[in-house]
């Protein structure tokens, strides 16, 4: 049960109704998909050293014939291909899966999210907003999900994925279209007839060469990050409730055996135990002593034990820092 200001437990292992969903289907279709994609992106980044290698030889007068350059076209358009088929099952699976963290993340942290489960796929395909909705829902699952409480959820490996991902994208359009209108000045004038094309041709590859890198980069964090991410849920799933961000656990009760310091229940049946020793009767000195003008003993008044304060049900006073800003 969740405490005052704290996150709901979560529901420890499997799919229970409203609980946290932790099966590694998607995690692992996702890591073989994307050290697939790992290799062939670096076939098809050799294969586009090989291709500036050659224009290279152009350039400098060596001995190329047209023979070697289809060759080396046709060795890129195969990795071309392959990569570009392994990226669209990336493309496919992981709305998908980042959908599930989004779900398992509103478990952990109800309300604190500044998009819905739905935005979590659709945003990846949403012109102009996927360049920035798609890291502000994973800063939001990342803090969720750490186990350490969101105030510590460290990112670095998200935002180096981030910027990767982000940079390698408008490289490749800006590169593929120079080399699209560079090739095409080169056929126009004859394959070899144009020096100026053929640089420019080989500028675009060497851009081409480093918008590579930077996905290649962006797969390997990828795959860190899917399963540092399953662990990370799987771990926090397995936690008690956490206080959100800004805020302080709930305090235990004080006092051994009843709430707020109240008196110890006796663990042998019977009337309370007294702390201060006299039996259970509820008198801290012990019995009185017969009085010595008769009348029996004289009537103590009863001992109420005194509650200390309620706490304070409410946020600590000031603003608090919103839980999804970053």
């Amino acid at each position: 049960m969740a405490g005052p200001g704290g996150y709901p437990a979560a529901s420890p292992m499997g799919m229970p109704p409203g609980g946290v969903d932790l099966r590694r289907g998607l995690a692992t279709t996702l890591t073989v998909l994307f050290g697939v994609t790992i290799a062939v992106l670096i076939l098809a980044f050799i294969a586009r050293v090989q291709q500036y290698n050659l224009y290279g030889d152009i350039l400098d007068g060596g001995s190329v014939s047209g023979s070697d350059a289809d060759d080396a076209d046709d060795f890129y358009a195969t990795a071309l291909v392959l990569s570009t088929l392994s990226m669209l099952a990336v493309a496919i699976v992981w709305p998908i899966w980042f959908r599930r963290l989004r779900v398992n993340a509103e478990t952990f942290a109800p309300g604190q999210h500044r998009f819905s489960s739905g935005w979590a796929a659709g945003a990846w395909f949403t012109p102009v907003v996927s360049l920035w909705f798609p890291k502000q829902i994973a800063n939001d699952i990342w803090r969720a999900s750490s186990p350490q409480g969101p105030h510590q959820a460290n990112r670095n490996l998200l935002n180096g994925w981030w910027v990767c991902w982000v940079i390698s994208g408008p490289l490749f359009s800006l590169s593929l279209g120079q080399w699209s209108n560079a090739r095409q000045r080169a056929l126009d004038s004859g394959i070899f007839g144009a020096r100026g094309a053929i640089e420019d041709m080989q500028t675009a590859i060497g851009t081409n060469c480093f918008a590579y890198l930077l996905t290649i980069a962006a797969a390997i964090l990828g795959l860190l990050l899917v399963r540092q991410i399953t662990a990370m849920q799987e771990q926090r799933a397995a936690l008690p409730p956490q206080a959100p961000y800004g805020q302080t656990p709930p305090q235990a009760p004080m006092g051994s055996g009843a709430p707020y310091g109240g008196a110890p229940a006796n663990p042998y049946g019977g009337a309370p135990a007294n702390p201060y020793g006299g039996g259970a009767s509820g008198n801290p000195y012990g019995a009185p002593a017969p009085s010595p003008y008769g009348g029996g003993a004289p009537q103590m008044p009863p001992v109420v034990p005194q509650a200390p304060p309620a706490p304070p049900s409410g946020p600590p006073a000031g603003p608090q820092p919103p839980y999804g800003q970053g």
